[in-house]
């Protein structure tokens, strides 16, 4: 299995932007190691339950998977259940996350779980001995959640979201999920500096374009909430920060390649209000007969002040945005359509 560019390991792989990242890395000669969950002690000798196997079909057909993709059991709760995964790689990319974005678990279990999970994951890259780098995949909603109601001009690297202002109850997101998210990504950053292990984070905001994983992604959904009917998504687009898929995965590729990659790096390339979501959906959709909903109205005078999300470090590092708003909705839309979401 050893040919091309080496050996990664891909965390949480048959998640939204993990499945899209190793479908970008088979295309670039990489050979893949996936982790993904089962619920049962009984498994075969990829690690998958047979009983309970999940239906990995689209990432199997990927090109170039027959003969380098792997796929492995990875559990955060359990310690050492990616040690095999990672055995021999040159890089991890790490996606795998509770997502408690409803904040059905407590904020202390969530959190114990994701940094227990990511700092058992970054122990077993010091026991390879193979690992050169560790690229985590953060959130924006660890730089966005700060002073309040009183949006900072510009948040860039510098930025942390407070965990005051995220426990504080009024946000449309639970704090087990913002608190964990944060304390984590800051977690692996001091385990990198700590333990002589380079690890760079890249902070993404909405993920939106198509995807080959079977079920609409949530970041797709909240994005395509206007169209699907979905109010109770309404709210995350009021202000929305957004990249598209494609240069989400080749962000996390480039930070893996880059020489030069430290710290973190914010990869945003549109910023849109829920009013500007309507108008680009109702001219360039107009079959679907969008209406605008009168409390949503005022972002269209374009008075609520929002901060800018700088993507200026990793733009100076030479990456670059291939995609734009239209390509993000017509991909997510055409996808949607083919899978029958829409």
């Amino acid at each position: 299995m050893e040919e091309g560019k080496g050996t990664v390991c891909v965390t949480g792989g048959t998640g939204f932007v993990a499945s899209w990242l190793i479908k970008n890395l088979l295309q670039r000669g990489y050979c893949v190691r996936a982790t993904v969950r089962c619920h049962s002690s009984s498994a075969d000798d990829e690690g998958i339950t047979t009983e309970k196997k999940k239906d990995l079909s689209y990432l199997r057909k990927l090109e170039g998977a027959s003969k380098r993709l792997k796929v492995f059991h990875g559990e955060l709760e359990e310690v050492g259940s990616y040690d095999e995964a990672i055995e021999g790689c040159v890089g991890v990319f790490h996606l795998a996350h509770p997502m408690d974005v409803n904040g059905e678990e407590g904020e202390e279990k969530v959190t114990k779980r994701a940094m227990e999970g990511t700092l058992g994951i970054l122990k077993a890259c010091l026991r390879s001995k193979t690992v050169r780098r560790v690229v985590y995949a953060s959130s924006a909603v660890t730089v966005l959640y700060n002073n309040g109601k009183n949006a900072l001009e510009t948040v860039d690297e510098e930025t942390w979201s407070e965990i005051e202002v995220c426990q504080n109850g009024n946000n449309i997101v639970s704090s087990s999920y913002l608190v964990s998210k944060i304390l984590t990504e800051k977690a692996a950053l001091e385990f990198g500096e700590n333990n002589g292990l380079e690890v760079v984070s890249l902070v993404l905001p909405l993920v939106v374009g198509p995807f080959i994983c079977p079920n609409i992604p949530s970041s797709v959904h909240i994005a395509l909430a206007i169209i699907l009917g979905d109010h109770s998504k309404y709210e995350y687009l009021t202000n929305s920060y957004m990249v598209h898929i494609d240069d989400a995965a080749n962000a996390l590729i480039f930070l893996f390649e880059y020489a030069n990659a430290n710290g973190r790096y914010i990869c945003s390339s549109h910023q849109v209000s829920f009013y500007q979501v309507y108008q680009l959906l109702s001219q360039r959709y107009p079959h679907l007969h969008i209406s605008l909903p009168d409390k949503l109205r005022e972002t269209a005078n374009g008075d609520l002040k929002f901060s800018d999300l700088s993507s200026r470090k990793l733009l100076d590092a030479g990456f670059k945005f291939k995609y734009g708003i239209n390509e993000m909705y017509d991909g997510a839309i055409q996808c949607c359509k083919e899978k029958g979401f829409l």
